[in-house]
């Protein structure tokens, strides 16, 4: 079945999200389903090339060709081999993959700033100035004078130089990615339970389940492929009951009322109270496989002393849930045969992050729902590649899914970096985001490097971050595509080459590997990332313990072929991954190796676990304060291959509502933006069906302030205001939600409010203990009404 979507009205996925269905039975083939689209009056016939690819407009890396004409991008087409999308793509994918890379206002030249201005310079002089300041800055203050914030839109390769840069040529412990925003609490999930990183679960399991649990996780909007394949199940015979937890009443809690589950509305903040309540009912009516759990798990008792405190009605007064459907939920669980769950950011950003995520995980642990079709967990990724950044130690984790405080794991690397252990930053924790930007402030950090992302927008307290990076205590250095909110107060700015204009790997959310090859030149000098990293490497003169250049690599497939020989024997085992295996297969899931040659659907499935003390990532933390279980503690509890299971008390969110701000606020996406819109504002399309910011309250609480739909509205937290339209939506009682994605750059420059739209000025500087991800979904606010809507506006 072929959906082809040029201009026309007939198939317009702005409007039809999900594209048509293909409904079929639990345990089938999802069917294929190919969407193409391209350039208005461009036919397929037209197309000179077409170049494999995956999309990277959100974690679920669809599997596609890049269409090319006259050296430029033109469209795209779904690949119908590709396990993860079967010939779909979104529409954000549709849209927005190729209309950027031509847009006028591309970089083109290095930037570097002259009398407070950014002026064009050529790259000996950029690069000049940042290895000048770099050797200054080592000379005088050291490593500890140098931070990398990061992405998860760059390729594995590019993670990794920079891991190997930062780690063994400079030695810093400041290394983080925008991930640590919105899905570093999956990693600390998954490492807290099994002891490393990797999801449990795949796509394919949707094929599979009886019953899917949907966390914090709006797939409607924000993996609109993944949502088209669960209503191909729901809408099929023999459909599963779906259960959503989200304080909207979004489309995907309007799916789990039509199937006969559940719409869980949880008042923002309480998640921890109401999974341990759900916790609780599985342990009270014996929907536990004790088998599993006696063999298999470590820290039974534990856990059912502090989920005993949760009964429904408990989880009804914190939460504000109907104690009925919290049993109905529970019963759901514990009588399927196969349970499917995903999370995302409305647990990862919310309080008590990792310990609600956790708790997610006992569900499945309690019932040996792992490792089989149908019966696992997908703790989510929000990026394409955020996957890549955690697993090649870009961020605060040690390359390969090693332990940072065990000592064997930091020698093997550096044996194989070949440099001293001592070089490699293992003497205290890493440095997470929000410690590199208060280190940035105080000038503790004096080189900070961006790189593909925009902190200016997406960082929570926006006007704190603005002052950092626009102040004198800090050299930044960005690189991107365009100038950006955050381009615009570096002091030099580095073009860089994006999707389809250079060549590399990345891992979606289920560990699915995709090469994407270039399918056209950068447009006049900007480079890849991997070009950009290569030349500082270089200029700077790196050297392992011989005195021979640390970085040897000068293609990404030679740095692809490093990073495969620094998996061998870890979790994340991609040995017997390689670009030739990628060029004849769409999509392989790791592990890849002697014992898994074809790829591995599921992890766990033998049900042994990488907790053992000498293997695991981390040996844990406490799940309320944050503090770390030593290796003696570690070993006392002999794991031995077993999962853990932990649980937490609820505790109330750092900042509740109060007399001056009655409301809790919230942030979150809109399906036809993508983060802070850097490519997708540049979509027509896709501008033009969310053009603008918004805020949405409950019917309720817009009645008792008199706001109408489209007035506009001051919405104040303690930290700042913005003044944008309201709308009357599905929210809990009591919330305002807000998308996070407007800043102030508009792409018509008429955007009656890009100055004072940007969400994240009302966030918490408050991060969850364990992943030491923002709560962006917290902050106590106040709406008011500024003046009616305007005329003809909507």
């Amino acid at each position: 079945m072929a959906a082809h979507d040029g201009d026309t009205a007939s198939y317009d996925r702005i409007r039809d999200v999900w594209g048509p269905r293909t409904p079929h039975a639990r345990g089938t083939a999802w069917p294929e389903r190919v969407d193409v689209h391209l350039e208005s009056g461009l036919s397929e016939g037209d197309v000179e090339r077409w170049v494999p690819s995956a999309c990277v407009l959100c974690s679920n890396g669809c599997g596609c060709d890049i269409a090319v004409k006259d050296g430029r991008m033109v469209g795209v087409r779904g690949r119908a081999d590709d396990a993860v999308n079967r010939g779909r793509l979104g529409p954000k994918g549709l849209y927005g993959s190729t209309p950027w890379a031509s847009s006028t206002d591309r970089l083109t030249r290095p930037l570097v700033r002259e009398g407070g201005r950014l002026v064009e310079t050529d790259w000996d002089t950029a690069l000049g100035r940042v290895v000048a300041t770099s050797r200054r800055l080592l000379e005088e203050q050291g490593p500890l004078s140098h931070g990398f914030y990061t992405s998860g839109q760059l390729f594995l390769e590019e993670y990794y130089l920079q891991a190997v840069i930062g780690k063994a040529g400079l030695g810093t412990p400041h290394m983080d990615g925008n991930t640590r925003l919105c899905t570093a609490t999956a990693a600390a999930a998954l490492k807290e339970s099994f002891g490393a990183d990797g999801q449990p679960a795949c796509h394919d399991d949707v094929e599979h389940c009886d019953a899917l649990f949907l966390y914090g996780h709006n797939t409607a909007e924000t993996q609109t492929v993944l949502w088209a394949r669960i209503l191909d199940r729901t809408r099929g015979a023999d459909a599963p009951r779906l259960v959503c937890v989200d304080p909207r009443r979004t489309a995907v809690a309007e799916e789990a009322r039509r199937t006969g589950g559940v719409h869980l509305a949880p008042r923002v903040g309480t998640n921890v109270a109401l999974v341990n309540a759900l916790t609780r009912e599985l342990l009270e009516h014996g929907w536990v496989d004790g088998d599993y759990v006696g063999a298999h798990t470590v820290g039974y008792d534990d856990l059912a002393a502090t989920v005993a405190a949760y009964p429904p009605e408990e989880a009804e007064r914190i939460c504000g849930v109907p104690a009925d459907d919290v049993r109905r939920a529970a019963r759901i669980f514990g009588e399927s045969e196969a349970v499917l769950s995903t999370v995302l950011q409305g647990f990862y950003q919310s309080h008590q992050a990792t310990a609600a995520s956790v708790a997610v995980n006992n569900l499945h642990l309690l019932r040996g729902m792992i490792g089989r079709p149908g019966a696992g967990i997908l703790q989510m990724n929000g990026q394409p590649t955020a996957q890549n950044n955690r697993e090649c130690g870009a961020d605060g984790d040690l390359t390969g899914f090693r332990n940072w405080d065990n000592p064997a794991h930091v020698r093997e690397l550096a044996e194989q970096w070949n440099v001293d252990p001592m070089t490699i930053p293992h003497w205290a924790p890493p440095t997470h985001a929000m410690q590199i930007f208060a280190h940035a402030e105080t000038g503790s950090i004096g080189l900070l490097w961006i790189s593909a992302t925009n902190p200016a927008v997406s960082m929570p307290e926006s006007a704190r971050i603005r002052r950092i990076l626009g102040g004198d205590q800090c050299f930044v250095v960005v690189q991107d595509l365009f100038r950006t909110e955050t381009a615009e107060l570096a002091d030099v700015v580095l073009p860089a080459a994006g999707w389809g204009e250079k060549t590399g790997t990345f891992t979606n959310a289920d560990r699915t590997v995709h090469l994407s090859e270039q399918a056209v030149e950068p447009p006049g000098e900007a480079r890849s990332d991997l070009q950009i990293l290569l030349a500082y490497a270089d200029a700077m003169g790196f050297t392992d313990r011989d005195g021979a250049p640390l970085v040897r690599w000068r293609t990404p497939e030679e740095v692809f072929d490093a990073w495969r020989e620094s998996t061998c024997g870890r979790p994340v085992d991609y040995t017997g991954l390689s670009y030739d295996l990628l060029r004849r297969r769409s999509g392989v899931r790791w592990p890849v190796n002697d014992r898994h040659p074809e790829g591995s659907d599921r992890l766990y499935a033998d049900a042994v676990f990488p907790t053992d003390t000498d293997v695991c990532e981390t040996f844990g933390h406490d799940l309320v304060t944050g503090g770390t279980v030593t290796e003696l503690e570690h070993r006392a509890r002999a794991p031995g291959g077993r999962a853990f299971l932990k649980a937490a008390p609820y505790l109330p969110p750092h900042e509740e509502p109060s007399e001056d701000f009655p409301l809790r606020y919230t942030t979150g996406r809109t399906v036809h933006q993508f983060h802070t819109r850097t490519k997708t504002g540049r979509a027509r399309r896709l501008d033009e069906a969310a053009p603008d910011a918004w805020v949405e309250l409950s019917a309720a609480d817009a009645e008792a302030r008199d706001v109408h739909d489209g007035d506009w509205v001051r919405v104040d937290s303690p930290r700042g205001a913005i003044e944008v339209r309201a709308r009357i939506g599905p929210v809990l009682e009591g919330a305002v939600f807000a998308p996070f994605h407007y800043g102030r750059w508009d792409p018509t420059d008429l955007a009656a409010d890009a100055g004072h739209r940007q969400a994240n000025e009302l966030t918490m500087t408050v991060w969850d203990p364990v992943s030491k991800q923002p709560t962006f979904k917290t902050a106590a606010c106040q709406v008011t009404r500024v003046r009616g809507r305007d005329r003809g506006g909507s």
